[in-house]
């Protein structure tokens, strides 16, 4: 159903006030289990009960709060489409940030705050979307389930996992899925812009080093010292060097850039393609490779005690079909003397871009930017469409924002002062209503 200009300034106006709202909801995430999205998840089911949807608040543990609503569609026989966000966030030191981090400061045409971009832009987008489908009498094409996760700044213990382990009859009936980090604008050579549609997700290993030695006093000469051991296992695996490793999505991603560019694509070496992206290029730089980096330590009591064990965490992250690669690479790296122990994993994710889906994204972003190019692009991180995949959803990565090009935003998630565009908020609530009205 066409909106009126009357109706899309209401839509882009509420996109805007609900996300404003979302970000002073202060749903700090500090891991192992310390989190409340109780508040914010009461705001979500009062925003949807005002235009009559109803919704099931369902609490994983004290204060770890998921909502879920569905939307009937048009057409009952067919798999329906699973839309959801996560309403948690991380942790913000507000003596780092020029404002309130849950102020939700609009200032100098951005709307500021913990959440503006990861992801409560696109929890926005999504109530504007269906509270506006409400008001019309709207009726999607096919089946609508809406889900804001709890906890997926901190492994989606609470939240999408809990529910797809606890909760699967929910999702009985779905078959694909659209959720955060995809579907934004990156200016490359040339002054085009690309659209990066997420169709592709890193897997983790987080892995846990272990050197045993002889524990003895530090004034003596000790070769079996654990945390030398340890030292030189640690450094051999943060200083190697990876080999690329192709995927069907970036092979398809850095083929669309080498033509975009007029550049030369070389399967075996796409490195020289990655000084076309810009301010995208430290992400999708780790994209082509797996990847290994230490991130904590530990060993000692005393100082002038040689102790008998050090221990070190690895963040390892996989690309689809490349975990036993990762794996068996940084066991021979660190040596026989070491015990590894995966302490967190999680799956690589990569689905095909292709199908109607994938044509109603694109069709969508070129219905507001004609000269917008809609690319696949394999993330190095992970988002709760990793959940989903255990019921077999196929999920994507589409919260569509066109992005100013000097704007780099990907240093914005997690980061200080995160924040978001007015006028790219706009845009992708009018993308995302096009998009949803043809699925």
């Amino acid at each position: 159903m066409k909106l009126t200009p009357e109706q899309i300034i209401e839509l882009e106006n509420e996109t805007i006030q609900i996300c404003q709202e979302l970000i002073q909801f202060p749903s700090v995430n500090y891991g192992e289990g310390k989190g409340d999205e109780k508040a914010i998840a009461e705001y979500v089911v009062k925003k949807l009960a005002e235009v009559g949807i109803k919704s099931e608040s369902i609490e994983s543990a004290p204060n770890r709060v998921n909502v879920v609503a569905s939307i009937a569609g048009r057409d009952q026989s067919r798999p329906g489409l699973v839309l959801h966000g996560h309403i948690d966030v991380v942790p913000a030191d507000a003596a780092d940030w020029s404002v309130d981090p849950f102020g939700g400061v609009i200032k100098d045409g951005f709307l500021w705050g913990r959440g503006a971009v990861d992801m409560k832009d696109m929890d926005a987008m999504i109530l504007a979307t269906v509270r506006m489908w409400s008001r019309i009498g709207y009726q999607p094409p096919r089946n609508i389930l809406l889900v804001f996760f709890a906890d997926e700044e901190a492994g989606s213990t609470y939240g999408s996992r809990w529910l797809v382990k606890n909760r699967p009859e929910l999702f009985k009936g779905y078959s694909e899925a659209i959720s955060e980090v995809g579907g934004f604008s990156i200016n490359i050579t040339g002054d085009k812009r690309i659209y990066l549609v997420e169709a592709a997700q890193k897997g983790i290993q987080w892995l846990k080093l272990t050197a045993k030695g002889t524990a003895g006093h530090g004034s003596f000469v000790n070769k079996d010292n654990a945390i030398t051991t340890l030292s030189d296992a640690v450094s051999r695996i943060g200083n190697y060097e990876w080999p690329q490793l192709e995927t069907k999505t970036n092979q398809k991603f850095f083929r669309r850039i080498a033509e975009i560019t007029g550049d030369k694509y070389d399967a075996s070496d796409v490195k020289p393609l990655i000084k076309h992206l810009g301010k995208a290029a430290k992400m999708i730089g780790a994209t082509i490779s797996n990847t290994a980096n230490p991130t904590m330590l530990n060993s000692g009591y005393k100082e002038n005690v040689i102790p008998q064990t050090a221990s070190a965490v690895v963040d390892g992250r996989f690309l689809p079909g490349y975990e036993d690669q990762l794996h068996q690479t940084i066991k021979k790296l660190a040596g026989d003397d070491i015990e590894i122990e995966i302490i967190v994993r999680d799956i690589a994710l990569e689905v095909d871009f292709a199908g109607p889906l994938v044509e109603a994204m694109c069709n969508a972003i070129n219905s507001e930017d004609p000269e917008g190019i809609p690319v696949p692009y394999l993330m190095s991180g992970g988002t709760d469409n990793k959940a989903l995949h255990d019921l077999g959803i196929v999920g994507y990565g589409f919260s569509p924002l066109r992005l100013p090009k000097e704007l780099d935003f990907f240093s914005l998630f997690h980061g200080v002062d995160e924040r978001v565009p007015l006028d790219s908020l706009k845009f992708g609530v009018r993308v995302l209503y096009n998009f949803l009205e043809n699925v």
